[in-house]
């Protein structure tokens, strides 16, 4: 019966609305469409001899100023030291940085002082050299100071994040030294403290933001964190699941990153708790290659880059505190293998192109350093102030011996907008008032006055009469003439009675508004620099 057979049509009251669950969850990013771009050939670094060292190191070391690279050398250890500008096919016979009886392993510039770097050997030694300004002409053989104190070749140097003059190193001796180099001594035997808790190769060493705690990767497959004045192990995985070659501190979130292998040889990465690495997070197996994973973090855009040794592709992805702690954007991929990588600071990157990153690839097959910046795409050509957040800057928060007796400091922050002034690198203390006592002003009101005058462009009410700020002496004789433009008192002039004027008056308008409009960039401009001041002044006095 063909009346009865509708009790068995799909009622629509079946459908509900968690039938569609299954489809992804898509996330808001403003770095979901980074793209790496690889520099023109006229710009990378050609017929540069990279080393063949099969150890497990990045080789590169970049600043604003150089790119330094270890190379082949007979007879000893060197590296070269190429000025940044300096792009094209290198001469064969340009001067070498040699002064090792062994092989380099290791270099890393100073981030405090540009023209100063730290290379380690197989000589069981620590060099520290000074880089000349101009350009060298013969190969530099005088290092500045010598570090002498591991019984077996150094594999890894380290320098503190935040306090000048303190560099880590870690041997095959099984030991991690740290060395104060704020002494004349131009060769040091006694490190100020000698690590021993490791048992077997370190592998890797990272400090987190501020310096405090130090993390390190053994070939004993255990990840230690560490008390760096103490040598004290404060957390120690033991996990059997995953063998770490590298591990990684992203910034303040409290949480580690190592790369290693699977229980299945698989190259894999996985993400820790500081505070407990009994179980990871978070695992994730990339592939079935062999060559090392380097990560890198930046703290400033919370993105993680994961660089493979033998490979030549590049894989970053976006780092969060909540479930997925790790979320894939994509990879650059390249047909050319990299034997090692560099990194440039954030401060000497190109923001006008929104560069938020970029790397110096070594290809060992070419002989070539390519550079790879990866850019968010943007239209606007101006200031991106959303990806480009206050980073540290190339100034030390402490002194070595503020640091060994136990103080802990944030990295002094910067703004990368062009222009801007540099903070000081310690904030001096306020002035007291050479006037008869008063009553104590609060902090509060202090912050308050600060800000107040960061908006207004005016200067403080406490600031004394002789010393106002620079800024504030250029900027006033402008608000005075703020309402003529050309010469022609906007408030006072006639309404237009043709057409013409009426062009005038619309021309002179828009030149007014371009007018202000720069003035606005400006005081944004000091109004930045003076919550900076004021942060690190926080800092300075807690």
């Amino acid at each position: 019966m063909v009346a009865g057979s509708s009790r068995f049509l799909p009622s629509p009251q079946v459908q509900r609305p968690n039938q569609m669950s299954w489809h992804p969850q898509y996330r808001s990013s403003k770095f979901r469409h980074v793209f790496g771009k690889p520099a023109s050939k006229e710009n990378c670094y050609d017929s540069v001899p990279i080393t063949r060292s099969v150890h497990d190191n990045h080789f590169c070391a970049v600043n604003p100023h150089f790119i330094a690279v270890v190379t082949e050398c007979a007879g000893g250890g060197a590296f070269l030291v190429i000025p940044l500008h300096q792009t094209g096919k290198l001469d064969p016979h340009y001067p070498k940085v040699c002064g090792h009886r062994g092989n380099v392993l290791d270099i890393k510039w100073n981030p405090f002082d540009d023209f100063e770097i730290a290379s380690c050997s197989e000589d069981t030694t620590i060099k520290i050299w000074d880089i000349p300004k101009q350009l060298l002409t013969r190969n530099l053989t005088t290092y500045k100071k010598e570090l002498v104190g591991h019984s077996r070749r150094v594999g890894l140097v380290e320098w503190h994040p935040t306090a000048a003059n303190i560099l880590f190193s870690s041997g095959y001796d099984y030991k991690v030294m740290v060395w104060n180099l704020d002494t004349k001594e131009s060769v040091i035997v006694n490190p100020v403290r000698t690590i021993t808790c490791h048992q077997d190769v370190i592998l890797s060493m990272s400090f987190n933001t501020n310096g405090s705690l130090l993390a390190t990767a053994c070939k004993d497959r255990k990840i230690r964190i560490l008390d760096p004045r103490l040598g004290t192990i404060l957390q120690e995985a033991s996990y059997k699941g995953h063998r770490a070659n590298k591990v990684l501190f992203l910034g303040n979130m409290k949480k580690l990153l190592s790369t290693g292998t699977s229980r299945w040889n698989n190259r894999q990465m996985a993400l820790w708790d500081q505070d407990n690495l009994s179980v990871p997070l978070t695992e994730e197996d990339l592939d079935g290659s062999s060559g090392v994973l380097f990560p890198f973090y930046d703290v400033d855009t919370n993105m993680l880059y994961i660089v493979g040794k033998g490979d030549g592709n590049i894989r970053y992805y976006e780092v969060s505190a909540e479930k997925p702690h790790l979320s894939y954007l994509t990879e650059y991929r390249s047909y050319n293998p990299q034997k090692g990588i560099g990194t440039m600071p954030k401060r000497g990157l190109e923001v006008s192109s929104c560069e938020i990153f970029r790397f110096y690839k070594l290809i060992t097959t070419k002989s070539l350093i390519e550079p790879i910046s990866m850019i968010v795409p943007r239209r606007s050509e101006s200031y991106q102030e959303d990806i480009y957040p206050p980073t540290a800057g190339a100034q030390p928060s402490l002194t070595a011996w503020e640091w060994l007796s136990g103080m802990n400091r944030e990295p002094i922050l910067v703004s990368l907008r062009p222009g801007s002034q540099p903070l000081s690198p310690r904030p001096l203390p306020p002035e007291k008032p050479l006037s008869t006592p008063t009553a104590r002003t609060s902090p509060q009101l202090l912050d308050h006055t600060a800000k107040l005058s960061a908006e207004d462009g005016q200067r403080p009410l406490s600031q004394p009469e002789g010393k106002a700020p620079r800024w504030a002496a250029e900027h006033r004789p402008e608000e005075k003439k703020s309402w003529l433009t050309n010469g022609f008192d906007i408030f006072e002039c006639p309404p237009p009675k043709t057409e013409n004027e009426l062009l005038q008056m619309f021309y002179r308008q828009q030149e007014e508004i371009r007018r202000l409009r720069e003035l606005v960039t400006q005081r944004e401009v000091q109004a930045k620099q003076l919550e900076l001041e004021i942060k690190n002044l926080r800092m300075s006095s807690a």
